[in-house]
């Protein structure tokens, strides 16, 4: 554990996240599992959101009570298979904002492509957490990051499901002051830019699609 990265080591999720791996696990477990998975991640990434107290009336007496302080949370999806995470999040964080942005791979360069960006305003008056189940490379979420601070964010978190030892070292070098939080750093990356063991691709593995 560190400053700059934290892993969930938490029972209940390395436990589901072992059945997202597995190649038998069908495309609607899959998605359940990570609407699950993500609702402990975000537990996790909002430990140090600002509180502050307000008078309330219990049964029993009034009280000055603990609640979310400043402007709602801003969760960014990193298409599309950020989506995936977000779900569970929102469950978990129903009034927070959200937006997308749309990025995808070039698998000759293995360079990012954005084509769509669409974020709450006041961004840098929110913590804005970033979402994507899988850190391989890291290019794809070093570039959502330049997207988000150049929108004026200043307090972002990243937040995904898998990382590689390769993303988190490019995420380190391009944004220190990222925080990320996963629920497993695996092995490596191959020659095609994937994590291994990993779990295959995330997208294809949540929407049902080759």
């Amino acid at each position: 554990m560190s400053d700059h990265l934290t892993v969930v080591d938490h029972p209940l999720v390395q436990h589901k996240l072992t059945l997202m791996r597995e190649t038998s696990t069908s495309t609607a477990v899959f998605r359940q599992l990570l609407r699950e998975i993500s609702q402990f991640l975000a537990y996790e990434v909002t430990r140090n959101l600002p509180m502050e107290t307000k008078r309330i009336e219990t049964p029993m007496e009034a009280m000055d009570a603990p609640t979310l302080a400043g402007r709602k949370l801003a969760l960014i999806s990193i298409l599309r298979a950020g989506n995936g995470l977000l779900d569970g999040m929102l469950e978990l964080i129903p009034s927070a904002r959200v937006g997308f942005v749309g990025l995808y791979r070039d698998e000759e360069t293995l360079k990012p492509v954005q084509y769509y960006f669409k974020v709450p305003d006041a961004l840098d008056e929110r913590m804005v957490i970033a979402v994507d189940p899988m850190l391989a490379t890291g290019n794809s979420s070093v570039a959502a990051i330049d997207l988000l601070k150049q929108a004026g964010a200043t307090n972002i978190r990243f937040l995904c499901l898998l990382a590689a030892p390769e993303g988190i070292a490019r995420m380190k070098e391009a944004h220190p002051d990222v925080p990320i939080v996963t629920a497993s750093v695996d092995s490596h990356l191959n020659e095609n830019g994937y994590i291994v063991p990993g779990l295959g691709d995330a997208g294809d593995r949540m929407f049902g699609t080759k």
